[in-house]
């Protein structure tokens, strides 16, 4: 097969199964697997059917970084970080009131989050990545899926599935970021007035700058770089507790601050 015949092949596979991502995204149904015909075989292809959703979604406007602990790598069975792109449309600002109705996983994270000052190059070191970083955020990621199995469906369909992004809620700028021991600061998920999990930013890759870097790293293999402007959300830093109609949360910091949603009943 001549190589234009072959690469346009495989954009039309990677088109079919952004739009059956899609579709299942906004209807809420449920897929168990891609079919064989379009199912991405590879990281690579699983980037490429991510990229094409981006059409679906619209503008994106930074990144979600899944399985950045031992645990959520076994919870959903893949053998390191994912990143996902975080899309504008389902972004929502504290205090908001979300419909828990549709989603799948039905918990939620809370997370340090990075807003970036300027790009990053390719074969950036972990000093020149934080260097370009604006500020730390407080955040609260609502991971979610569009695979009803999501724990054994492997890594390729979890990137073209935007490695579980969902809602996502950015909190307070925290101001002298820099001298913070983020690896050993605790964190508590309250819901309903009820503190139902405690945990540190050491749960992510052992410290969320390192997960930052770590994304930095890894996005020019799929041909991208971490860009000026973009929100970086680096994993949760508790086992994340599941969330229903009518709840709650509170993700607590300490004294660095609280991120404040709801669940519409």
């Amino acid at each position: 097969m001549p190589l234009n015949d072959e690469a346009g092949t495989e954009h039309a596979r990677a088109d079919a199964a952004a739009e059956l991502i899609w579709n299942a995204w906004t209807s809420g149904e449920r897929l168990d697997a891609l079919p064989d015909d379009v199912r991405p075989e590879d990281l690579d292809d699983g980037w490429a059917v991510q990229e094409r959703l981006g059409g679906h979604a619209g503008p994106g406007y930074g990144w979600k970084l899944a399985a950045t602990s031992a645990a959520g790598q076994a919870h959903i069975g893949i053998g390191g970080p994912l990143p996902g792109r975080l899309f504008e449309r389902f972004r929502h600002d504290p205090g908001a009131v979300l419909d828990s109705g549709a989603l799948h996983m039905k918990v939620v994270e809370a997370e340090f989050a990075f807003r970036m000052a300027r790009d990053v190059p390719a074969g950036a070191s972990r000093e020149e990545v934080l260097d370009a970083v604006a500020a730390l955020h407080l955040a609260i990621e609502v991971p979610d899926s569009r695979f009803a199995d999501f724990g054994h469906i492997g890594s390729a369909q979890l990137l073209a599935d935007a490695a579980c992004a969902g809602l996502f809620v950015l909190g307070p700028e925290i101001p002298d970021w820099r001298a913070l021991e983020l690896s050993t600061w605790g964190t508590t998920l309250w819901i309903n007035g009820e503190a139902v999990e405690k945990g540190t930013g050491g749960n992510v890759l052992g410290d969320p700058r390192t997960a930052l870097a770590w994304l930095a790293d890894d996005l020019p293999r799929f041909g991208s770089l971490l860009r000026a402007g973009e929100i970086v959300t680096t994993g949760t830093t508790t086992t994340p507790p599941r969330i229903g109609p009518g709840d709650e949360v509170r993700a607590d910091f300490g004294d660095l601050g609280e991120v404040l949603v709801s669940f519409r009943r």
